[in-house]
């Protein structure tokens, strides 16, 4: 049985690649240039149905995450996959939103919202990983350094702001979970409940580093100064606007009843686990 994984050399799709092939089962990465993958891989084109059919033709399941791009874009390689779904009919498919959260009246206009109704029209089994934010964000050098440098986590989220964090881990976990069971369908949220604060994140290095590490929040503005320099101002500007909107929200929590922890058993890593578990 064969599985098919979209970004498999990036951050998402790699973890689920792993997770996948260390269970036994075959896994081909799906990219558009295969020359960069070490081990089987296909060549596909966002914009190609054509070519998305032939790779999901005869797959026991797909994982399929957006690529960064414009909304727009977004839309339009979701309309393009879900084609491609309705042509190959794979086994099961599992679409993760990459932090986006979907609309529950169906009539969102984001690409991830695009694509779910692509999977109900389909016909194909399929489950949704929602997840919210992610905390290899932390890892970033402009956030981590000072993190080893001044025992420092600054991050531009209020100090009261709770969040259910995940990580990559977490998502591929739930990922190969899902597309191995078809049992649970629909949209599983995944991040930690109850929330973590700000200096929740900051015990968790603490722990780790074996140092006293303490939580500053700064404003998104400030966060983008630092960000720029290394993402440039297109990349970072969307990423600024996100941590803006979060100033005036209560909180970033995933609700209890689609939890994966309600649906699946399943307990998102700790920061010090994931932290562990990655071998900072």
């Amino acid at each position: 049985m064969t599985y098919i994984v979209h970004g498999a050399t990036g951050a998402q799709g790699s973890p689920v690649l792993a997770a996948l092939t260390a269970k036994n089962h075959q896994t081909v990465a799906a990219a558009r240039d295969v020359s960069v993958v070490d081990g089987r891989a296909v060549a596909v084109d966002y914009s190609s149905a054509e070519s998305l059919a032939r790779a999901y033709d005869g797959a026991e399941g797909v994982f399929v995450h957006l690529p960064i791009a414009p909304a727009s874009d977004q839309i339009a390689f979701a309309k393009t996959i879900g084609k491609a779904l309705k042509t190959a009919q794979p086994g099961r498919v599992v679409f993760s939103t990459s932090g986006y959260t979907v609309d529950d009246d169906d009539d969102g206009s984001t690409g991830p919202d695009t694509m779910i109704r692509e999977l109900k029209a389909s016909g194909v089994s399929y489950a949704v990983v929602e997840p919210r934010l992610f905390l290899e964000n932390l890892l970033m050098p402009a956030v981590h350094n000072p993190v080893l440098a001044e025992g420092v986590l600054r991050y531009p989220l209020r100090e009261n702001y709770a969040t259910s964090w995940s990580s990559h881990l977490d998502i591929a976990d739930v990922a190969v979970q899902l597309l191995t069971d078809t049992s649970v369908s629909g949209v599983i949220s995944v991040g930690a409940l109850p929330g973590l604060l700000g200096q929740d994140l900051a015990d968790g290095f603490s722990t780790y580093y074996s140092k006293p590490v303490t939580f500053e929040a700064i404003s998104p503005v400030a966060f983008g100064d630092l960000i720029i320099p290394v993402f440039g101002e297109a990349a970072a500007t969307p990423v600024v606007d996100s941590y803006k909107y979060r100033q005036a929200q209560p909180h970033e929590l995933i609700p209890e009843t689609r939890s994966a922890q309600k649906l699946l058993g399943f307990q998102p890593r700790s920061v010090g686990q994931w932290l562990r578990d990655l071998r900072v």
